[in-house]
């Protein structure tokens, strides 16, 4: 498996209009901002969506999203597996805002911390909250410890077990998802 094409904010920005995007962050962090013209499958269920992105790959390129460009690599990986041909955003929203580029935001739509930085919130006062508690139990720094072999497998491993466990969050989850993913498919389908 090779590697996906990876495209600077401002190459992707050229050719903005050659690709059908696909933002694969969770339904909330897609809605607190995306790139302009971006359709909304999260990673957990990209597996959903191959035979209509196999479908409108037929039709033109694929430009692939997420908050940093590792979710997006992850799904360019998955897609390549299944035959289909896919870029990557480098740096993703983050560095796509960073560069001064507007992102599309739904009114009244919440504005969700990335993932990312969920997970380092999460696990940092997971490890904070196990070390203070082992001052009176002692037992309780296996909680710290816990975590982070966690996160040190997380690495090893690329995988992010944290992170899919908090995508499912409520605040991560647009209640309209699933009719939202539902039309989603039908536009790609074409």
């Amino acid at each position: 498996m090779t590697s996906p094409v990876s495209l600077s904010p401002a190459q992707a920005a050229a050719r903005l209009t050659e690709f059908t995007v696909i933002d694969v962050r969770a339904p909330g962090e897609y809605a607190s901002g995306h790139v302009p013209g971006a359709l909304n499958i999260p990673l957990d269920r990209l597996s959903e969506a191959v035979a209509a992105l196999k479908s409108a790959s037929a039709r033109g390129a694929l430009l692939v999203v997420c908050a940093s460009g590792v979710r997006s690599t992850r799904a360019c990986d998955i897609l390549s597996a299944a035959d289909i041909d896919a870029a990557t955003l480098t740096g993703g929203t983050s560095a796509w805002e960073g560069e001064g580029r507007g992102l599309d935001r739904p009114a009244g739509a919440r504005n969700t911390w990335p993932l990312e930085r969920q997970v380092r919130l999460a696990a940092g006062s997971l490890v904070v909250a196990g070390l203070l508690a082992g001052v009176r139990y002692p037992a309780a720094r296996w909680l710290s410890a816990g975590i982070g072999a966690g996160l040190v497998f997380s690495a090893v491993t690329d995988t992010r077990g944290l992170a899919a466990v908090l995508s499912r969050l409520p605040y991560n989850r647009d209640p309209r998802a699933a009719a939202s993913l539902n039309a989603t498919l039908d536009v790609l389908q074409g």
